[in-house]
């Protein structure tokens, strides 16, 4: 094996396993989209790391693979056994979990929307580009899942916690 590959996949396995579980909402399927997109790349390494873009060659392999996984399982869906409704800021531990449990109710397509867009700070023509979808499906997907997260958790944006956030 490379060096090379062996130093990347050391530095960037944790970022690239956060990625992936925030993409998918799951543990076990973030390994394999990252065990799986380090393979593709590991076969193409020599001409990836010379254009110096192995990092996003690799995040493009887990989204793809990832878009490929929830087109096999559309029908997949997660129950959630209590809905709150109150309002919470997002340093609270309590609100983290009820927003991943949430965001892991989405359809994938949507969820994806939602980590591009929100966990990864990607533009909705990035993301677009990404899924292999239009602009307005982005916005439309992102519309549909913030309307369906802030339903479900009862959670409402924050006005104060929203002071000083770049719009």
């Amino acid at each position: 094996m490379d060096a090379d590959f062996s130093r990347f996949v050391a530095e960037r396995r944790p970022a690239l396993l956060r990625f992936a579980l925030a993409l998918s909402g799951n543990g076990a399927d973030a390994e394999d989209l990252v065990q799986t997109a380090l393979a593709r790349t590991a076969v193409r390494w020599h001409s990836i790391r010379k254009k110096d873009s192995a990092d996003a060659y690799v995040r493009q392999a887990i989204v793809r693979l990832h878009i490929n996984l929830w087109r096999s399982l559309r029908s997949r869906e997660h129950p959630v056994a209590a809905i709150p409704e109150h309002v919470a800021t997002a340093d609270d531990p309590e609100t983290r979990q009820v927003v991943w449990a949430a965001l892991a109710t989405l359809p994938p397509k949507q969820r994806a929307v939602i980590v591009l867009r929100y966990y990864e700070d990607m533009s909705e023509a990035d993301i677009a580009a990404a899924l292999g979808c239009s602009r307005g499906t982005v916005k439309s997907q992102a519309s549909k899942a913030m309307a369906h997260l802030r339903a479900l958790t009862g959670l409402r944006d924050d006005p104060a916690a929203m002071e000083g956030r770049p719009a």
